[in-house]
């Protein structure tokens, strides 16, 4: 916040009759102890009171709320040699993205600290949640109907729903973000005039309107459209990452890109980015060999857009991360997926990221009807390219896009893969999936059936795949479905 921005919110804290449970004034009272347990208390009661942020103001008398000043000096104080600031962080969890701030007002110093809203948990201070009752700070355990109704509102807050950076001046809103692409991605005209420009990006939910000249901007809008996230202090580490190696290992060193603007803005050239570090390879179409990158660009740019709809966005200081290998390319994004990575093909997962996720359907980034995998591996077979391999871990999703290899080179798992791949996305697109589709999807002659009866039963013995007709006994001719089926 500027110095304009700070004024007028202080003076609106002030105008309060009393104390709110979101906000908390003191002279001078700096006890480290004291600062943490009220930074947990002012969180989770912004969160409980719909609040985006809670403000803890030093150099206000309580009661009065006259402006008196403090000595207080946040980025001076020490616990033995860690900065105050650190300290807290580390006794905090989840961590909010708290900030000091520091200015005059009527001659005085003024220390406001502002907190945003626990947003998918309760904030914890060395291990104990605490909460605001009227002007007192208890801790949560203490008050189940208060912890309850606390939950309940984490199961409808969106991350993109919160504000990445309030009171902002018109001008300055204009420079922050990249309005020309927003008129450009959705193929309208651009307004001759700042307050059109404004008043179409407050319809879009983009900013909001705060007071007089004044806008916040929402993590929505700054995600999508900020010319540099790091301009955000809560999107700074949400940025796309694309690493390239120069081997097959992340000991091989490699070179970082990173896409610095939101995601609608970055989109584009993020993609032609990983294109132009990719290896090329001969692909065959229509009896003709062409040079072209080494994977479909229709798979890498559903699977980034999967990235980004589908991440975490309350996992701090984790953004989608793309690995390039000279033998794969990895696209990792934090959070675990909602559904299981085997039926990735065939469900539509709910996005994290509604809004996010809307948006860029609107201007045809990404997949609108759920189907966006099914195109992956609908390009990876007709490129004839090892099947994708989807995975979770304890924190992310991800997911490999492997170079070619021969049918020697593939291990058990890749051929089972392909298999449970291609048996589903036939069943998607309601054709038969047989021994001869499947020695298609392999490029084998009509004689190999045998080798290709073979993964079938080790798919099958898998369990991933199963006979469509138990009751045939012709293997050569019989139709398989996924086991879902």
């Amino acid at each position: 916040m500027n110095e304009t921005s700070l004024q007028a919110l202080l003076s609106s804290l002030c105008a309060m009759p009393q104390e709110a449970e979101w906000i908390e004034f003191k002279q001078n009272n700096e006890d480290p102890q004291m600062i943490g347990e009220r930074i947990s208390a002012l969180s989770n009661a912004a969160a409980l009171m719909g609040k985006d942020h809670a403000y803890f103001v030093w150099g206000i008398e309580d009661g009065t709320h006259k402006v008196v000043g403090t000595t207080f000096l946040p980025r001076k104080a020490k616990i033995g040699n860690e900065e105050l600031e650190s300290w807290l962080s580390h006794h905090l969890v989840p961590t909010p993205n708290f900030r000091f701030y520091e200015f005059v007002a009527e001659r005085k110093r003024i220390v406001l600290l502002e907190i945003p809203c626990a947003s998918y948990a309760p904030i914890r201070w060395k291990e104990l949640a605490y909460i605001r009752i009227g002007t007192y700070t208890k801790k949560l355990l203490d008050h189940h109907a208060k912890e309850q109704a606390l939950w309940q509102k984490f199961s409808h807050q969106a991350f993109e729903s919160g504000i990445a950076d309030r009171g902002v001046a018109d001008d300055a809103v204009l420079s922050l973000l990249d309005f020309d692409a927003y008129y450009r991605l959705t193929k309208q005209s651009l307004p001759i005039s700042k307050s059109g420009i404004l008043d179409r990006l407050v319809s879009e939910k983009i900013i909001n309107e705060s007071t007089t000249n004044l806008f916040d901007i929402t993590q929505f809008g700054a995600l999508l459209f900020a010319r540099r996230l790091s301009d955000f202090a809560t999107l700074g580490r949400k940025a796309v990452r694309v690493v390239d190696y120069t081997g097959s290992n992340r000991v091989s060193g490699g070179r970082e890109y990173i896409a610095q603007s939101g995601y609608a803005v970055a989109f584009e050239p993020l993609i032609a980015y990983i294109g132009s570090r990719l290896p090329n390879n001969e692909h065959i179409t229509q009896a003709l060999r062409v040079e072209t990158q080494v994977y479909p660009e229709i798979a890498i740019r559903e699977l980034v857009a999967n990235a980004i709809i589908h991440q975490d966005l309350e996992m701090q200081g984790d953004s989608p991360f793309i690995e390039i290998f000279s033998d794969r390319l990895e696209i990792t994004n934090p959070g675990i997926p909602l559904i299981s990575p085997l039926r990735f093909i065939d469900e539509r997962a709910p996005p994290r990221n509604e809004g996010i996720a809307t948006f860029l359907r609107r201007v045809n980034i990404c997949e609108e009807r759920g189907s966006g995998i099914d195109k992956v591996i609908d390009a990876v077979e007709k490129w004839q390219l090892p099947a994708p391999e989807f995975s979770a871990t304890e924190r992310h999703t991800r997911v490999n896009l492997y170079a070619p290899r021969t049918f020697r080179e593939m291990s058990s798992k890749d051929r089972t893969r392909a298999c449970y791949q291609h048996v589903s996305l036939m069943y998607v697109f309601n054709q038969p999936a047989t021994n001869a589709s499947l020695r298609k999807r392999f490029s084998f002659h009509d004689d190999d059936y045998k080798i290709v009866s073979k993964i079938i039963s080790d798919t099958i013995q898998e369990k991933l795949i199963k006979p469509y007709d138990p009751e045939n006994r012709s293997r050569r001719h019989a139709r398989y479905i996924p086991y879902w089926g």
